[in-house]
């Protein structure tokens, strides 16, 4: 019996959403789609270098598969991913594989890969050598319990209390997770504390968007900020990487 086979005896076709994300173009869309926006299927077309109608085709695949989900506006169709459980899978999925080893053919190519390196969004939290930074520096001052079940700390609790972040007490969502990056692959801090540090850094200036791309820029208040309350030293970043 081969594997194929033998998932499918079980009630689970693993192979149905590996598929899905075998095809470079679609595994490009998911990726994308990572920064928990919603985007059109021109947007995408035009992301991955593809025709608008093959475009179309993958995102009719990747949604009958429950990996996108659409909605319509108008004449408009915009994507998104289905859940938090695929922007997980596809991390997960992007921190196993191997690195391109081709260099980037432009300089703004160039800028616009060390940017998402450096700091960008994870669907709704932080991710990057900032990400890490930050959550290094949570574990040394012991507001994060870092092992095979990551917790927030008393302390932990207090610190965000006197940051003035606030962590919404009705989602069912962990509080603390560990997700891994698949650029510094390592785990850094995801859950509802890493949400919400990542919209604290957004609402209050520490961190903006680099143009239409998930990556981020780490403002000078950021930057200090993430000098004051956790010790974290940054280097000055021109982070001008604007286009897609």
């Amino acid at each position: 019996m081969d594997i194929e086979r033998a998932g499918q005896d079980v009630g689970v076709d693993l192979a149905a959403v590996a598929r899905l994300l075998a095809d470079g173009t679609r595994a490009a869309f998911c990726l994308a789609l990572l920064d928990g926006r919603a985007w059109t299927a021109s947007e995408l077309a035009r992301h991955a270098g593809v025709a608008p109608s093959t475009a179309t085709s993958h995102l009719n695949l990747l949604v009958v598969g429950g990996l996108l989900v659409e909605e319509r506006h108008g004449r408009h169709r915009y994507l998104r991913v289905a859940d938090r459980r695929v922007i997980e899978l596809v991390e997960s999925l992007a921190a196993l594989a191997p690195q391109q080893a081709a260099r980037p053919r432009t300089l703004s190519a160039s800028g616009r890969r060390q940017a998402l390196a450096r700091a960008r969004l994870c669907y709704d939290h932080l991710a990057g050598a900032v990400a890490l930074a930050i959550t290094d520096a949570m574990v040394g001052r012991e507001l994060l319990e870092w092992g095979p079940e990551p917790a927030l700390t008393g302390e932990g609790a207090a610190w965000l209390a006197e940051v003035g972040i606030t962590v919404p007490n009705t989602s069912r969502r962990p509080l603390v997770r560990a997700c891994l990056d698949w650029t510094e692959r390592r785990p850094h801090l995801a859950g509802a504390v890493g949400a919400a540090l990542c919209a604290h850094a957004l609402t209050t200036g520490w961190a903006t968007r680099i143009g239409t791309t998930r990556a981020l820029a780490i403002t000078t208040t950021g930057r200090q900020a993430l000098r004051d309350h956790l010790n974290v030293q940054l280097p000055d970043v021109a982070d001008g990487s604007s286009s897609r």
